[in-house]
């Protein structure tokens, strides 16, 4: 036999053989998936409610427009510390302090001609008083001519003198009556003009102190809105003023997050919270809860879902939540970004999965693995026999048993970061599938299993 002819009856024989191996590897690996491996284990869990939003001082108040004027002088800056009545700014104040200027001088003339008046009404009260003891001795004079009038005493003439004089002195006593109460009307109408004039000053005074702003509170001044030479409005109906600066009292710090509204149900007040700041990288802040909002937000445009535009709109909503933090830094500034770690619940040395390896199949599905195989589902019977009811989907998660995935279904509880709670079908060791998400996504009971625990984060992303 020539020597060609034997290499090709090697090579032939030694191709039959590479396929009969390849054949049979592949038979043997026909239906396996590779996927990743973990544990049920025990561990404390934490369930957090993460939001974001900003910096927002407790107490705060915005400075506007109190009178019209030109503002000639701003005092502060914004970050500066202010006390309670400190000066902020300075509104042109020529016309108000003339105002004013006239005004007192007007209440001086008043004054001065309220002074006159009490001094002629106690003239004519000093003159009421003459008037009546002259009365009165007038009438005691003609008492006594009438009686001797009538004892023919004196003659005819006498008596019509003393009378005469008695009815000129009662007639001055009751001029002096009508003076006397003619002056003290015109005293109180001048002590009602006076009383006038001093309202009228002290509004005119009031537009004079408006002219020169001052802090309603101790703080810093967070935000100034205006500058030098601009013109100041008061508000008016429908109409808000000039809106000048805001001063903010960060003795107490809060960071004023949006929770979604599928996790506002959690909230409570008092719940404890750690607060990130952007502006103080590294460092967290520990707080509570202090507010929850009852009234749903608008994501986008932030207005309030309840209202008559906005009722029907089929948008995400957000609610507002308030954590007070316990020792916030110094510095911190109003509108600085924050994240807020909110816990809602903790349990301690529970069994846990890792949150991927959850998994959800058909209940029907399940039962027709169950028919079909050999113990690869562990599964409750239907609660319904009713064939036309929808499909519902059990959640589970895959058992590695005798190198199989076997699906058994799970009660969760709370759900930490990575891990959730797991409170019936499982014990702890077990030996349960984590990944790939796409062999999770895919994976049916029964299935043969390879276990390669090597596979990085990044391999199991890409797959």
């Amino acid at each position: 036999m020539k020597t060609s002819r034997k290499v090709l009856i090697g090579a032939g024989a030694l191709v039959v053989l590479l396929g009969a191996g390849w054949f049979t590897s592949y038979q043997l690996k026909k239906g396996v998936v590779t996927v990743q491996t973990g544990q049920v284990a025990r561990q404390d869990v934490t369930s957090v409610v993460t939001a974001s939003g900003e910096i927002r001082p407790k107490n705060y108040t915005n400075v506007v427009g109190q009178g019209i004027g030109l503002i000639t002088d701003i005092v502060v800056k914004e970050g500066d510390h202010v006390k309670k009545g400190d000066i902020l700014l300075r509104v042109e104040s020529i016309q108000p302090g003339a105002d004013v200027l006239a005004q007192s001088a007007s209440i001086n003339a008043a004054d001065s001609g309220m002074k006159a008046q009490a001094a002629s009404y106690d003239a004519a009260v000093a003159t009421l008083a003459q008037r009546q003891a002259d009365l009165n001795k007038a009438k005691l004079d003609w008492d006594r001519a009438d009686q001797l009038f009538k004892n023919q005493l004196i003659s005819k003439q006498d008596y019509d003198a003393s009378k005469a004089t008695y009815d000129s002195a009662e007639a001055g006593f009751r001029a002096s009556q009508a003076q006397v109460a003619q002056i003290q009307a015109s005293r109180d109408q001048a002590g009602s003009m006076l009383d006038q004039s001093r309202a009228q000053l002290k509004r005119m005074q009031d537009v004079l102190r408006k002219t020169t702003y001052t802090a309603p509170i101790d703080g810093i001044v967070s935000y100034v809105a205006v500058r030098v030479g601009e013109n100041v409005v008061p508000g008016i109906q429908n109409s808000q003023g000039s809106f000048l600066l805001t001063i903010s009292d960060m003795s107490v710090v809060t960071s004023e997050v949006k929770v979604d509204e599928t996790d506002i149900t959690e909230l409570k007040i008092g719940q404890p919270a750690d607060v990130s700041i952007d502006a103080v990288p590294g460092q967290l802040f520990h707080g509570q809860v202090s507010q929850v909002g009852d009234l749903a937000i608008l994501r986008t445009s932030g207005d309030a879902a309840m209202t008559a535009t906005t009722a029907n709109t089929q948008e995400a909503r957000d609610f507002k939540v308030v954590v007070t933090l316990d020792n916030p830094p110094p510095g911190l500034r109003p509108g600085l970004s924050t994240t807020a770690r909110i816990q809602t619940a903790q349990r301690k040395n529970v069994l846990t999965v890792p949150v991927q390896s959850l998994a959800e199949r058909t209940r029907k599905e399940l039962q027709d693995a169950q028919k079909n195989g050999s113990g690869s589902v562990t599964l409750a019977a239907a609660k319904s026999s009713d064939s036309s009811a929808p499909a519902k989907n059990v959640q589970g998660v895959f058992v590695v048993r005798a190198g199989q995935a076997v699906f058994v279904p799970v009660q969760t509880g709370i759900s930490g970061v990575t891990d959730i709670e797991v409170t019936s079908g499982l014990q702890e060791g077990d030996q349960i599938v984590t990944g790939s998400y796409k062999a999770l996504r895919t994976l049916k009971p029964g299935t043969k299993l390879k276990i390669d625990n090597t596979v990085t984060a990044r391999d199991e992303a890409s797959s």
